[in-house]
């Protein structure tokens, strides 16, 4: 069983920045392909990005492309979830996820494992 803890959610105007992490339980988390997905309450959770196991070269929804960065530091078991020029539209509980073998998946149902949630509220 693995354990996924985000932090790093809060408050923040638009057009700034936030860092948000997800730490793992697992010292084997270099075999796990990561997600970062998002849920305004009420809504379907919605894809963010995805990161090979490696690292590599992410996948992005497309309303994060170009603004959000998705990157990991197996040596911390630590991935993270760079998101820059944030819009109220961002506004969100993020939500990790790790799926025990390499690849890039976009859908939730495709995970073994979640973390808790970490809010994140931009303001216009």
């Amino acid at each position: 069983q693995v354990q996924l803890v985000e932090s790093g959610g809060g408050l923040v105007q638009a057009g700034g920045s936030l860092r948000l992490s997800c730490a793992a339980s697992t010292r084997s988390f270099s075999n796990y392909a990561v997600g970062w997905f998002r849920q305004v309450p009420g809504k379907e959770r919605e894809f963010v990005g995805t990161l090979t196991s490696s690292g590599g070269i992410p996948r992005y929804a497309e309303s994060v492309k170009g603004r959000f960065t998705i990157f990991r530091d197996n040596a911390k078991n630590t991935a993270y979830l760079q998101m820059n020029v944030l819009k109220p539209e961002d506004t969100a509980d993020y939500y990790c996820a790790a799926r025990s073998r390499s690849g890039w998946y976009r859908t939730e149902y495709e995970y073994d494992y979640w973390g808790q949630g970490t809010r994140v509220t931009v303001s216009s």
